[in-house]
């Protein structure tokens, strides 16, 4: 197990990054509800920085890391904002669990496994590979001791109450008790299943690996592809989103078992990841505020994510060529 760095930087900059990717840059909060991040911040970063610090200072990585964001959306979908459960989540009258709808459960199975895209993908694995990039030196150690740790826990609980606290002043609903209890026993059921993943193995296959532009383009197109899913197809929908996700992580998992494997090619899935989103971002209705701001609003955040991905691609490659220089 790697000694942690107290990498502050990279810890406040997973803080931000996360709710900035997961809702501003997705096309959900417009740039005048910046604000926000001091409730989404602790919420969503915190969750993210806990995932990361888990996978890393057991020696774990992406499976690990996967699996707590799947975790991580039942306790955020399905604890705080409860939208999992909620017919009229926000009173927007958008009908998500009518689509393959599963009455003893209470949930739609389109909208739950489109947040199961959502936040494990995109929430947090979009997130925490743009930072890890940023830090390539520290990548793949933690960045926090113990004490750092229980902070952000304490932090993402009071943020995740907060959010809980805002959500129920629009909404007025909570969840039955079999619901939230339903959804408690399947994060601590998956928690515990991300412990149980082996700990990474050295690469040893040699199969030639696609180009991180080729990698990052098809990350792109499997990401739209779940994005215009239309939830009217109902079941249909859900089965498309099963395929998608099955031939990404297929993919991914066979090629990042290869040799030439590298950050570049990591950095490549969350590029097409975040490109994705915010490309989407600018066809859908907006859900606060008017078209034009909304658009001035996706256009900018779109902008600063092509920016974050220059400069993490270039720390990558200046990190590849000093380590390269330092092993001849």
């Amino acid at each position: 197990m790697a000694a942690p760095r107290r990498n502050i930087p990279a810890i406040l900059t997973l803080l931000f990054v996360t709710p900035l990717v997961a809702e501003y840059l997705l096309g959900d909060l417009p740039l005048k509800l910046l604000p926000a991040l001091i409730v989404l911040a602790p919420a969503y970063g915190g969750g993210a920085v806990l995932i990361r610090e888990t996978a890393r200072r057991t020696g774990r990585g992406w499976p690990t890391m996967l699996m707590l964001g799947a975790a991580y959306t039942f306790i955020a979908e399905g604890l705080v904002t409860q939208s999992l459960f909620n017919h009229d989540y926000l009173k927007m009258h958008m009908h998500l669990l009518d689509h393959a709808y599963l009455p003893a459960l209470g949930i739609g199975g389109w909208w739950t496994l489109f947040m199961f895209n959502l936040h494990t993908f995109w929430s947090m694995g979009v997130s925490i590979a743009l930072v890890e990039a940023l830090f390539p030196a520290e990548a793949e150690t933690p960045w926090l001791g113990p004490i750092g740790d229980s902070v952000v826990a304490l932090i993402f609980v009071l943020g995740s109450a907060a959010n809980f606290g805002i959500g129920f002043k629009q909404n007025q609903f909570v969840a039955s008790k079999a619901q939230l209890l339903s959804a408690a026993v399947v994060s601590v059921l998956l928690m515990a299943s991300a412990s149980l993943i082996p700990l990474r193995r050295s690469r040893t296959a040699s199969s030639r690996v696609p180009s991180p532009w080729i990698t990052g383009a098809i990350a792109f197109v499997l990401g739209m592809s779940v994005l215009n899913t239309p939830p009217k197809w109902g079941w249909a929908a859900v089965g498309a989103l099963l395929l998608i996700d099955a031939v990404f992580l297929a993919l991914v998992t066979f090629f990042s078992q290869q040799t030439e494997w590298t950050a570049l090619h990591t950095l490549s899935l969350a590029a097409g990841g975040a490109l994705s989103y915010g490309i989407r971002a600018l066809t859908q209705r907006p859900l606060v505020g008017g078209l034009l701001w909304m658009r001035i609003s996706n256009i900018v955040f779109l902008t600063a994510a092509i920016w974050l991905i220059l400069l993490a691609a270039g720390r990558v490659i200046r990190y590849q060529k000093t380590a390269y220089s330092d092993q001849r």
